[in-house]
């Protein structure tokens, strides 16, 4: 099983810049789709069908143009669940999770900490998360979270972690969280293939030519629960993908 994570950063920008031939030509079998910005009816759905993936589940914010998470599919979930129940959480659209056989994919965004308020939020988001994961685990075990996780771990997965300190996506907090949500029985599925290796992101700002300078971020993730660790076979950041500020993030499942 091919899975791939992509924060497209408004899906109707992305197909107008090929991302349906790049789909085509990176053929994942399950596919996490971020910050959608668009509800289902504003989607030329049948662009999707037409390329074979004639599955597609799509969770909108409440609020026009924001937000919003899908998962795009060639295979047939058995379950596909909306939201987390929570209901901050869910009227901005930020989880969907479809089960396969023995193994459950989510598409989840977490917010950004751009002020106090939405830090706070954020902070909200990332504690009650982890217990709703913890919760899920008991009957999903074979659990895999992908998406936008707004954060950096380490040091060595963002440019300039100095000047970077005290900003969120890598303040200790976040940071510390990462470490908690690992520690509960998720692998960084990247860092298991690719343990040190530095200047690996899949975020870059528009301004000051940050893309092509390499000055990035890696804030997304695919996370692994722990019983799948022998069945993961690679994890790549497909970083010629050029349809969002972000870039897509695979990983491949025997």
């Amino acid at each position: 099983m091919k899975i791939v994570s992509y924060n497209v950063n408004g899906i109707r920008a992305a197909i107008r810049k090929g991302f349906i031939d790049w789909m085509v030509a990176t053929d994942p079998d399950v596919l996490c789709i971020q910050e959608t910005k668009a509800n289902k009816d504003q989607v030329d759905l049948e662009l999707f069908e037409k390329a074979g993936y004639k599955y597609h589940y799509w969770y909108s914010a409440q609020k026009k143009g924001y937000s919003g998470v899908a998962i795009i599919s060639k295979i047939k979930p058995d379950h596909v669940e909306y939201g987390t129940g929570i209901d901050y959480m869910d009227f901005e659209g930020r989880n969907i999770r479809a089960d396969f056989g023995d193994v459950s994919v989510m598409s989840m965004y977490l917010p950004s900490g751009t002020n106090i308020e939405r830090l706070d939020h954020k902070l909200t988001y990332m504690a009650d998360f982890q217990q709703y994961v913890d919760a899920l685990k008991k009957d999903l075990p074979n659990l895999i979270v992908c998406g936008d996780y707004n954060i950096c771990h380490r040091a060595i997965d963002i440019h300039d972690p100095v000047r970077n300190a005290k900003v969120s996506g890598f303040l200790p907090v976040e940071r510390a969280w990462i470490d908690g949500f690992i520690n509960s029985g998720f692998i960084d599925s990247f860092r298991h293939f690719h343990v040190d290796v530095p200047h690996q992101y899949s975020w870059w700002t528009y301004r000051a030519n940050a893309r092509a300078n390499n000055k990035g971020w890696r804030i997304d993730y695919n996370m692994v629960a722990s019983p799948l660790q022998d069945r993961m076979k690679r994890a790549v950041i497909l970083k010629d993908a050029i349809h969002s500020d972000h870039c897509p993030v695979m990983l491949e499942l025997e």
